[in-house]
């Protein structure tokens, strides 16, 4: 796998250099061409030196194609210097240089992604070497790995005995990661055999899965289990913070127009407050004051969500039954977005205690409080889905809690791009009311 990425990083890096020569009318016998050759052999040089070629890397799309590019960077530097140092760089042509090195990280990048998802949807983790060694007990089926049974083998995690460590050494020669599998006494005996090996080394424990362990940290001199971690890398936090900020800010003065007009519309109805407050669940299980257009009559207004509203609900006034089913009742959380309570996109904020059916949210899928890590949205992936409107069943809860932790584990700003693009064909739905 990695010598086959290495291949395509090579000819991605030369097709790059020789379109750009093409394009600026460059002669093959040029000096440029030099250039070019370099190229190829330093971009893999680097890649190697930078880790570019890991398994978990490669298993990675974007950490493939930020490592290949960087390599293709810091090649390219390395071959200028080389032309500096035997004073060729006046018979280089800069333009095609330039046009190829950018075309060139384009063309790695995006190859090492394409790779990165081609073996994660077929073959999944095929990329890493994996030795499986089971003592006493049995591990996982990974169908890719190597497996090795210990007492079979007489494979003993003995640190007194280097023989015995040169055996299990040999058998985990070139592997990526070792994992083990062995009963609870005999953990701490294969941990520091592991340690004195080339190769990452891990341990089975059921605990890990009971828990929902992600990771491990120290405290001081104490180990500890992560079980949990913001979804979010904190630089994503803030191109996720920019996009609200902007597009916030963009669609209030936008919308300003539809703001007053349905304001006048809700106070020559009834005369009644114009905007409506209730508490909702957010970021962090913290409930806030969400904001919505006034849709019901005054004396009914369901400021703690104990009723879902119905069809042809009594209370909704007739201003409110075209705002609501529009979704133009829920323009106002834009300033709640703008204050930083709400996302453009996310989970949307629920009542703390709303029902699916007779049961409360979490009584239904105990891991809907995993959806509050992120801060509630104006849309969503559920909504964009057609997952909106009253939860009269439980499985309309589940619908929803699917989409929001699929959303919560795979967030991107192409992704929010797309949602709020598919919000507008979603705006007017059945389910509103």
């Amino acid at each position: 796998m990695q010598g086959a990425v290495a291949v395509l990083d090579g000819a991605a890096v030369n097709l790059a250099l020789f379109v750009a020569c093409a394009l600026s009318g460059i002669p093959f016998s040029h000096r440029t061409m030099d250039f070019a050759g370099l190229l190829p052999p330093l971009t893999v040089g680097a890649a190697i030196v930078s880790g570019a070629y890991q398994g978990r890397t490669l298993l990675s799309p974007l950490a493939s194609a930020a490592r290949g590019g960087r390599a293709m960077l810091y090649a390219a530097s390395a071959g200028m210097f080389v032309l500096f140092a035997v004073k060729a760089t006046q018979d280089v042509s800069r333009a095609a240089s330039v046009t190829g090195v950018l075309l060139g990280i384009c063309l790695v990048a995006v190859c090492r992604m394409v790779v990165a998802i081609h073996v994660r949807g077929t073959c999944n983790a095929v990329a890493e070497r994996i030795l499986l060694i089971e003592d006493g007990a049995r591990c996982a089926d990974v169908a890719w790995a190597r497996r090795a049974e210990a007492r079979t083998m007489g494979l003993e995690p003995d640190a007194d005995d280097p023989f015995m460590l040169g055996r299990i050494g040999d058998l985990m020669h070139r592997m990526d990661r070792v994992v083990v599998c062995c009963p609870e006494d005999r953990r701490e005996r294969w941990a520091e055999v592991l340690k004195s090996f080339d190769a990452r080394g891990e341990i089975i424990d059921a605990q890990v899965d009971r828990l929902g362990v992600i990771g491990a940290g120290r405290v001081g001199n104490r180990g500890t289990l992560v079980v949990a971690a913001h979804p979010l890398a904190p630089h994503h936090r803030i191109v996720k913070r920019g996009f609200d900020l902007v597009f916030s800010l963009a669609a209030l003065v936008l919308l300003s127009p539809v703001f007053a007009i349905v304001a006048l519309a809700i106070l020559r109805e009834d005369r009644g407050p114009v905007l409506f407050r209730q508490d909702r669940l957010g970021q962090g299980n913290r409930t806030f004051r969400m904001l919505k257009f006034r849709s019901m009559r005054v004396d009914q207004c369901d400021t703690k969500a104990d009723r879902l509203t119905s069809r042809d609900d009594p209370r909704v006034t007739r201003v409110g039954q075209f705002i609501r089913a529009t979704s133009i009742d829920e323009l106002p959380q834009l300033v709640n977005v703008l204050t930083g309570q709400m996302s453009i996109v996310g989970p949307r904020p629920h009542a703390p205690m709303a029902k699916a059916g007779t049961k409360l949210y979490w009584q239904v899928d105990r891991r809907y409080w995993e959806r509050h890590a992120l801060k509630p949205g104006l849309t969503g992936l559920a909504q964009v889905r057609g997952h909106r409107g009253a939860t009269d069943h439980e499985d309309h809860l589940r619908a929803r809690l699917q989409a929001d932790l699929e959303y919560r584990n795979g967030w991107s700003i192409w992704r929010d791009l797309r949602i709020v693009l598919a919000t507008i064909r979603v705006l007017i739905h059945p389910r509103a009311y």
